[in-house]
C-alpha cells in the first residue's frame, strides 16, 4: 500500500508497521490484532480486533445506507434500530455495488469458509466505517447474511438516466 501512495504522499518508513493477517502489537494494556475481513476492495485492507473489548473495527465491511429523515438520528445509532429486510438489502447492494464486486464470482462454500474464520474471532462488536454499531447477537446476523452474498442477487448499477435525473434534481435548484 505504501508503494501505491509515494506518489502523493512521502511516508517516513521508519515510522511505517507492515502487519499481516493474523499478525498483533500491544497498544498500552490492549492486544490488537489484524484480522482481515471476509470481504474487502484492496489486497492491504486489514479490520483491527481490540482482544480486550471484543471490538472489531471492521473498515468498510458491513456498511449499510441509513434511512434518512426526522429519525436519522437515531437510526444512526445501532443496526438493531433498523428493520431487518432492509438491512440485509442494504449490506448485499454496497458488498456488492460498491466494495467487493467479485464476490458473485467466488465459490459460495469457499467463500463460506472464509466468513466462519472471520466467526471464529472472539467479536463482541463491529464497529465499520459505514454502518450503525453491530453487537450482541448482531454480529452474528451480520456474518449469516454476509456468507449469502455471493448467491445474492446484484443490484442495478445506476445508469445515464439516472445520472440525466440527479443533474436536472441539482440544476434546478
Amino acid at each position: 500500500m505504501t508503494e501505491r501512495f509515494t506518489n502523493a504522499f512521502e511516508f517516513p518508513l521508519a515510522r511505517c508497521r507492515w502487519l499481516n493477517d493474523g499478525d498483533s502489537f500491544e497498544a498500552g494494556d490492549r492486544d490488537m490484532v489484524l484480522v482481515r475481513p471476509p470481504a474487502y476492495d484492496s489486497p492491504t485492507t486489514r479490520g483491527l480486533l481490540d482482544t480486550k473489548t471484543g471490538v472489531y473495527w471492521a473498515v468498510d465491511l458491513f456498511a449499510t445506507p441509513v434511512p434518512g429523515g426526522e429519525h436519522a438520528q437515531e437510526l444512526a445509532g445501532c443496526v438493531d434500530q433498523l428493520d431487518a429486510e432492509f438491512w440485509a438489502g442494504a449490506m448485499a447492494m454496497f458488498a456488492l455495488g460498491g466494495l467487493s464486486p467479485w464476490l458473485t464470482l467466488v465459490d459460495p462454500a469457499r467463500f463460506a469458509a472464509e466468513v466462519q474464520r472471520f466467526a471464529d474471532q472472539p467479536i463482541s462488536t463491529i464497529i465499520s466505517a459505514h454502518s450503525p454499531l453491530i453487537s450482541g447477537p448482531k454480529v452474528a446476523e451480520a456474518l449469516r447474511l454476509a456468507e449469502r452474498w455471493p448467491t445474492a442477487e446484484c443490484p442495478p448499477t445506476p445508469d445515464q438516466a439516472a445520472l440525466d435525473i440527479i443533474l436536472a434534481a441539482t440544476t434546478a435548484a
